[in-house]
């Protein structure tokens, strides 16, 4: 950004008349090579996978992160992915966070995407996670309707705001601890940090989450595990149902709280 020519600062005074010219490179193009990243699966048919995500595993390539994502770990083992859906992501139909852990499923076939995309529209996948919280809920259990969006202080994280996507959330406590409450949340919209945002909202954010104030020194992520994942597989109209375990750091934290009583 300039300002009359001159590099721009945080700190530069606009004035009447200021020329401001910005020049935004171009974004350079996304190189989807197969990389051989280990992969959990939990289910493989000719159409679907369900995958078991680690944390610290970013779903696809972005500028900034061209490589060592899920994608390319998917490429690796099923090429036939490559054209599915959207040219850059092949085969994703949903996300989780980078340090988000659990449940995914993925397309391999074009009527599998298409499938799996209209019963994410429909709302008819079912997602369950794990989520260690700040505090105790009231009620214990319950649902929050808000909607979410780009926080205009910062572009760069989601908040409730007034304009944003309708997003509910619906939630019970399963175990409440000193300091902290473990829930199991359904969200049943797909709004990009939707869980967070909402129990950060509430006063409640998730543990480990330093995005949106959930910050603990006995966690080096956010507390968050897509536990369940229900569909209907596209070939055979079949309704099924995959669960994931907690991982071994969440299960560890969990470990070191001890119960409220």
């Amino acid at each position: 950004i300039l300002v009359n020519d001159i590099a721009a600062r945080s700190a530069t005074r606009l004035r009447p008349g200021d020329r401001i010219s910005v020049y935004v490179p171009p974004v350079p193009p996304v190189d989807l090579r197969a990389e051989d990243i280990p992969l959990e699966v939990v289910y493989e048919d000719n159409h679907v996978l369900i995958i078991d995500k680690p944390t610290g595993l970013t779903v696809h390539p972005a500028p900034g992160h061209p490589h060592g994502t899920l994608v390319n770990a998917l490429l690796a083992r099923y090429p036939e992915l490559e054209g599915i859906g959207a040219p850059t992501r092949p085969g994703i139909v949903h996300r989780l966070d980078a340090d988000t852990s659990g449940l995914m499923a993925v397309a391999r076939t074009q009527f599998a995407y298409e499938s799996l995309v209209l019963q994410l529209k429909d709302r008819t996948v079912t997602k369950v996670y794990f989520a260690l919280v700040r505090g105790y809920l009231t009620p214990p259990e319950g649902t929050v309707e808000a909607p979410v969006g780009r926080n205009p202080q910062d572009r760069k994280l989601m908040g409730v705001v007034s304009g944003g996507r309708d997003a509910t959330t619906s939630y019970r406590t399963l175990q409440q601890y000193e300091g902290f409450a473990l829930l199991e949340v359904r969200p049943h919209t797909g709004r990009t940090h939707q869980i967070r945002v909402h129990m950060a909202a509430m006063g409640h954010p998730v543990a480990g989450d330093r995005k949106y104030g959930g910050r603990v020194p006995f966690l080096r992520r956010q507390f968050l595990h897509a536990h369940r994942l229900g569909l209907c597989l596209p070939d055979t109209g079949k309704d099924v149902e995959f669960a994931s375990p907690l991982p071994t750091d969440l299960q560890e934290a969990l470990d070191g709280l001890k119960p409220r009583t």
